[in-house]
């Protein structure tokens, strides 16, 4: 029989303490119903009473179909009965079917932290526990810097763990708090809980300070541990925390556990990372485990012939079991296996010995030495090729463009563009102002083909990279834009522009953009080229 593993999310909790990220009640809503319908077992909506935010979440929580909510917080404070202390009674006020609290395990920080000895310390957990047990239907003691203690003095951390479970806590969570605990320690430690309490269920929480929280989870796991928790991306303080998108399908498609995530489920891995993402405003990672760009991205021509025979031979998992996509791509490493993977991958069905493969080929080599890259640019590869192919109409002809950068007296600097275009047989001429020459330049040319091209209103641009390339000729050096632009459904493109001007490659990224999304929305040429 299968083995089932517990999945216990702290994204809104733990995720939020880390630097740069500020949700507001309606993001932890969106969040928690994503992860809900994704299949985690438990999620964990944030501290009731420690801030304004978590409050109105608690106040107005988001309608769960498998998930359930756990409110976090701490164990009574010292001199105080566990019925009649404000900490706790806040979090029972939040009603829900799980509380987690945090208690000491390491002798040192009960004297230190606390302020109270180790006897106080023990009863402050099974009084805490014991009210909680009475308050909700799942209780969870986080057993904090669990495995500090265990490295010092390993009877008083087993004594914490015992006094929680005699309480009556349902599951026994070790913390590796500040993330500096090794697989081998995990294992062992949990083991030894184990051996001590074998009527416990025990559970892991590990953060990510010496790269190990991944592999820490999993060896827990292996040793007897049989809740997981962690958050979306590995987001958290410091370094993070253990990363679910990682755990999840190394714990289904490696070790062979079951989890609350279905097999059909999992497919909704990747877009679950993206959609944390977004809400954080960053660009996914494109190395990620599992879910990047790159993880499935195969760019050497030898590697390619090999995938194509034979997924396994580079790809440890099927991308679309977590789904991700396989992703060849082109630059000056590659051969012709990996031209028809890519052209087949955008949907051009050539035959392999087509003359044109390899002229395509050397185009791409040829462009690439005068700096292009197309492995990060998949767009711009799409428009090369489809015009060597004769599928991409003349949407519109450049006929020139100037920019001005004014600075005035006051310090107050303005940009300008005026951009001349060919549409059909009629001359556009716009001009526009913008915050620099490359918006002042990117918001005339929407002007001049808004009105003919409807289809561009709900084009954006994401990110806008430049890059100096033989930065030994100073500024006389060649400069390569990459630019990633996006629709309203989040579909996103990069496109790519090389110049001695930066202006210029900009102009070639832009131009590109807009010839993309127009060729992927069957666009005809302007009615004025009638």
């Amino acid at each position: 029989m299968t083995e089932r593993v517990y999945l216990y999310d702290c994204t809104l909790r733990d995720g939020q303490q880390m630097q740069g990220i500020d949700w507001n009640a309606a993001d932890k809503r969106a969040i928690a119903e994503a992860l809900d319908g994704f299949g985690v077992d438990v999620i964990e909506g944030g501290w009731p009473g420690a801030n304004p935010t978590d409050d109105a979440f608690f106040a107005d929580p988001p309608k769960l179909a498998h998930a359930r909510l756990s409110a976090f917080g701490m164990t009574r404070r010292a001199g105080r009965s566990a019925s009649n202390d404000p900490g706790l009674s806040a979090i029972f006020a939040a009603k829900t079917r799980v509380v987690t609290l945090v208690g000491k395990s390491w002798d040192f920080h009960a004297r230190v932290a606390l302020g109270v000895d180790e006897d106080e310390n023990l009863a402050m957990i099974a009084d805490s526990i014991a009210e909680a047990c009475r308050r909700a239907e799942e209780v969870n003691l986080d057993a904090e810097h669990f495995f500090d203690g265990f490295r010092r003095n390993p009877d008083y951390a087993l004594a914490c763990l015992e006094a929680g479970h005699k309480a009556g806590a349902h599951w026994l969570v070790l913390c590796d708090t500040n993330g500096g605990a090794m697989p081998h320690e995990v294992a062992e430690a949990v083991e030894t809980v184990r051996a001590r309490l074998p009527a416990a269920r025990v559970g892991i929480h590990c953060h990510n300070d010496s790269e190990q929280a991944v592999a820490n989870s999993l060896a827990a796991v292996r040793a007897g541990a049989r809740q997981v928790q962690g958050t979306l991306n590995g987001i958290g303080e410091r370094c993070g925390n253990a990363n679910l998108v990682s755990i999840i399908p190394n714990l289904m498609l490696k070790l062979g556990f079951e989890t609350g995530v279905s097999r059909d489920g999992l497919r909704g891995l990747t877009r679950l990372s993206r959609m944390l993402d977004e809400r954080l405003n960053r660009a996914p990672a494109r190395g990620s485990a599992y879910v990047g760009e790159s993880a499935f991205a195969h760019k050497g021509g030898l590697h390619v012939s090999a995938v194509e025979r034979d997924p396994a031979t580079y790809e440890h998992v099927a991308p679309e079991t977590v789904g991700n996509r396989r992703h060849i791509v082109v630059s000056d490493q590659a051969g012709r296996s990996n031209i028809l993977a890519q052209l087949r991958d955008v949907g051009i069905e050539v035959e392999p010995d087509d003359p044109r493969v390899q002229k395509l080929l050397a185009e791409v080599k040829a462009r690439e030495f005068e700096g292009y890259s197309y492995d990060g640019a998949d767009a711009s590869f799409e428009l090369l090729a489809r015009r060597m192919l004769g599928e991409v109409p003349t949407y519109f002809t450049l006929e020139s463009f100037r920019t001005l950068v004014e600075r005035r007296n006051g310090g107050e600097s303005l940009s300008e563009a005026t951009v001349k275009l060919a549409i059909g047989g009629t001359r556009v001429l716009t001009v526009a102002e913008g915050n620099g020459p490359v918006n002042a330049l990117d918001t005339a040319l929407r002007a001049a083909l808004l009105p003919h091209y409807p289809e561009l209103g709900p084009l954006h641009l994401t990110d806008y990279k430049v890059r100096i390339l033989a930065p030994e000729r100073a500024t006389a050096a060649v400069t390569r834009v990459m630019i990633e632009s996006a629709d309203a459904a989040g579909n996103r493109w990069t496109t790519v522009g090389v110049s001695g001007n930066v202006i210029e490659a900009s102009f070639g990224a832009l131009a590109d953009s807009y010839c993309w999304l127009l060729l992927r929305e069957g666009a005809r040429p302007s009615a004025l080229a009638a």
